[in-house]
């Protein structure tokens, strides 16, 4: 009972850092329509930024973590500005997607020229220490991970439901035209969503490389596509879907490794994907919309 309650805590870890990945492909979509497929590598990014600021110059923890930030919420404007935009009223998604794979395989390499192609040995950032509740010990950066979720999560909500960029998105979200006659400002809208987004990229990747540290150019790769599955499980399109749908991803992923096999942990978690999709093909929490023809 005390490991599989260990196991429990430890996919809560983990599946907080999904659900604050997967928050940013479900906001991305929901409002620009499009899947994001770099924004894995967004979180490389961060984590090499804070690993640079920390590690290599020798500077405090907090101005690592906000360099982080400043340096992914840049990015997200840049990608969705140079990439994405000029692509936005094409008349196949597939453009869009294949150059969102351009970007991933660009910014892994870029990093592979910057930082050289080894791992990189990340401390963690999180200078809490094990904690002890009777017979369990909780690790300082599960803790920290789970309460950043959730607030990041609670302050998001916030910010959609009672602000007015926040309202902009959801108008966008349902008709970007509509929107766009209203006066909201689409584009803007959209950069900062992708602002958004990169910038909690950032805060995922400074806590995944704190739990794991090991660092290298392909580092967001694999989280970044579980955040993905994560999304579609939720129901992609929706916050609160991203949340849930990332703790239980890596509640399976984690029960999986220590119950069944670590080598199939991921076909798992994939599989458990498939089933929910043929039950409920919006996802846990997404909504079939009626379209009109």
């Amino acid at each position: 009972m005390v490991s599989f309650i260990t196991n429990l805590i430890n996919g809560l870890s983990l599946g907080s850092i999904y659900a604050i990945i997967a928050i940013g492909y479900t906001m991305v979509y929901g409002i620009a329509k499009m899947l994001n497929f770099a924004h894995g590598d967004v979180i490389m990014v961060g984590a090499f930024a804070a690993y640079t600021i920390i590690s290599t110059m020798g500077l405090p923890t907090p101005v690592g973590i906000l360099a982080a930030i400043v340096c992914c919420t840049l990015l997200g404007i840049a990608i969705e500005k140079i990439a994405y935009r000029p692509l936005r009223n094409a008349g196949s998604p597939l453009a869009v997607l294949i150059t969102a794979i351009g970007v991933s395989y660009f910014l892994q390499n870029g990093a592979m020229l910057i930082f050289g192609s080894d791992t990189k040995m990340f401390s963690s950032v999180v200078p809490l220490q094990t904690l002890s509740v009777g017979p369990f010990l909780i690790p300082g950066t599960t803790i920290v991970s789970i309460l950043t979720s959730v607030i990041l999560v609670s302050v998001l909500q916030i910010f959609i439901n009672k602000t007015r960029p926040g309202q902009a998105m959801l108008a966008c979200a349902q008709d970007r035209a509509a929107a766009s006659l209203m006066g909201i400002s689409v584009n803007n809208t959209i950069t900062l969503t992708f602002a958004i987004g990169s910038a909690m990229a950032a805060v995922a990747g400074v806590l995944l490389c704190s739990a794991y540290p090991a660092l290298s150019p392909t580092t967001g790769a694999m989280p970044g596509i579980k955040a993905f599955v994560a999304a579609v499980f939720g129901g992609i399109g929706s916050v609160p879907g991203a949340m849930v749908g990332g703790l239980l991803l890596g509640v399976i992923e984690i029960l999986s490794r220590a119950y069944i096999s670590t080598q199939l942990s991921d076909a798992i978690v994939f599989a458990v994907l498939i089933v929910v999709l043929l039950v409920k093909p919006t996802g846990l929490f997404g909504k079939v919309i009626q379209e009109k023809v």
